[in-house]
């Protein structure tokens, strides 16, 4: 059907008609605008953002704390070490190390964190510093097999065997205090500097050692590591003072 008007009297007509407010084309039906309004589709609601947060986000401390709190047995407490993510040395490490000898022993030792022999195979104290921790055992009768437990600050080696950062350290106390909880030892042995920094909050080995102190509810004897008596043999002499301390300890109880 042809219009009536040529187009410039329809267009200036189609203007007035907008000025006017009349926007919505007429149909040669009437549309009922009520009966539309329940048929038309439901917006659907904004999806609920997620509780998870990017990584650098996240409070490291904070979900090691929930993670190693989770853990009723010291199975769970290794799951959920393996499946902490917030610790760069986990990228750089072959496999978690996680403890090694008795569970139930009266002593144990907790050492820094794992070298190039330990990583490799997945226990600590391994190798040459392994090999004279269990002579110094051995001299006071203790052993792996029956009467020690021994773990690390960290469980992943740092590149290089650098000392781990403080922030390494933090967020992997609530794992290390969880462990101790979970194992019940009578006594700690903190062997090293890292160690005696991560349950004291002290250094100073060389001052340290050999004096008892108290954290995690427990009796804690500070000692040299191994590996350190392996480069300054000399300081033997005071390590053996200290097993006798620790022996002297445990026949005590």
């Amino acid at each position: 059907m042809e219009s009536v008007f040529d187009p410039y009297t329809a267009k200036a007509l189609l203007e007035w008609q907008v000025e006017l407010g009349a926007t919505d084309a007429i149909a040669d039906m009437p549309v009922d605008r009520y009966a539309l309004a329940d048929k038309a589709p439901k917006a659907k609601a904004a999806p609920v953002a997620q509780a998870a947060q990017p990584i650098a986000a996240r409070d490291p401390v904070a979900v090691a704390k929930a993670a190693a709190n989770s853990a009723g047995s010291l199975a769970e407490l290794r799951a959920a070490m393996e499946a902490f993510d917030l610790c760069e040395l986990k990228k750089g490490a072959r496999q978690l190390v996680f403890a090694d000898g008795t569970p139930d022993a009266r002593v144990m030792i907790i050492g820094e964190a794992p070298g190039r022999d330990e990583d490799r195979e997945g226990k600590p104290f391994v190798g040459r510093a392994g090999q004279l921790l269990d002579r110094m055992l051995d001299a006071i009768g203790l052993n792996r097999a029956s009467s020690v437990y021994i773990t690390n600050v960290l469980p992943w080696r740092p590149p290089q065997n650098r000392d781990p950062k403080p922030d390494e350290i933090g967020m992997m106390v609530p794992f290390l205090e969880r462990h101790v909880a979970l194992a019940q030892p009578d006594v700690l042995v903190l062997m090293g500097n890292i160690s005696c920094q991560a349950v004291l909050g002290k250094r100073g080995i060389t001052r340290l050692r050999g004096k008892w102190d108290q954290a995690m509810t427990l009796p804690v004897m500070p000692m040299f590591h191994p590996a350190y008596l392996l480069r300054q043999p000399q300081m033997k002499r005071q390590a053996w003072a200290d097993l006798l301390e620790l022996n002297a300890k445990l026949e005590g109880q």
